[in-house]
């Protein structure tokens, strides 16, 4: 199913975005970024990679001009500049160097810097997911919730995540918050945290990937609600009956994404 199939490239996508982006350190800071994730992202992009010098260098198959460069280094910078030009500036011979003129470009980049560190994932992000056609119908939704039905009762953990994290992108779920998690789990719903700081968390999904365990909670529960959070535990653990279990989460979910502001598009935000 074409749908389907382009919205996982998307989730891997915001996957690999988030995890580059929270390997970035502050101005000055030791921290590496990640450049292997980085590297990923870059290739699903579209870019080739070419060595200049000691250079890890990616370009746009697209641009005619090679004239929007990036240096897989520390920086992720994007340059405006030919490649001999960013050879020059970032990997100068001693002899370069000798040059007064030289000596300037390699001690200031900011003429042809486009964006640095987290802008320029946010630019390779945003140039992978304009390649995916993410129009769906009614019926790529029921064949998720189908195929989320289908692994529930074969016991295939991966497939039921995978449709779970499916209908989570379509809804706007988000992985728990801390004080809702629990080992072994994979938890998601609607969160909402007003101004004084107090979570709200549901409806909620619950998959126990031990256990096969699917079911849900659909009422919002408050993390400073004492009660509200005994009796998340309680149906958590399994003490409690949850308000649904098994494939019926599945139609829930469903009937969520066609019945809230059903849009044939999913629209994407960066």
């Amino acid at each position: 199913m074409a749908f389907k199939q382009e919205l996982l490239k998307k989730i891997k996508i915001d996957d690999l975005t988030d995890k580059v982006l929270a390997s970035i350190g502050p101005a000055g800071s030791e921290k590496k970024a990640d450049k292997g994730l980085f590297r990923i992202l870059l290739e699903m992009a579209g870019y080739i990679h070419k060595k200049e010098r000691d250079l890890d260098l990616y370009i746009p198959a697209k641009d005619k001009n090679k004239a929007h460069i990036l240096v897989l280094d520390n920086d992720l910078a994007f340059y405006n500049t030919s490649i001999s030009d960013i050879g020059l500036r970032k990997s100068p011979t001693l002899k370069e160097m000798i040059s007064i003129r030289n000596a300037i470009k390699i001690l200031n980049d900011k003429d042809v810097v486009v964006s640095k560190k987290a802008d320029s994932v946010r630019t390779v992000q945003k140039e992978c997911l304009q390649g995916l056609d993410l129009s769906f119908s009614p019926d790529d939704i029921e064949s998720i919730a189908k195929d989320g039905a289908a692994s529930l009762e074969h016991g295939y953990a991966e497939g039921v995540m995978e449709c779970i994290d499916i209908f989570a992108e379509l809804l706007g779920y988000k992985p728990a918050p801390k004080a809702f998690r629990a080992d072994h789990h994979r938890i998601l719903g609607a969160f909402l945290q007003n101004e004084k700081g107090d979570i709200f968390f549901g409806p909620v999904v619950f998959y126990s990937f031990i256990y096969n365990r699917l079911f849900a909670m659909l009422s919002p529960v408050g993390s400073f609600d004492k009660t509200g959070m005994e009796g998340y535990q309680e149906v958590l653990k399994g003490n409690e009956k949850p308000d649904l279990s098994g494939s019926d989460v599945f139609q829930f979910l469903k009937e969520e994404v066609l019945n809230k502001g059903y849009s044939p598009v999913l629209t994407i935000n960066l």
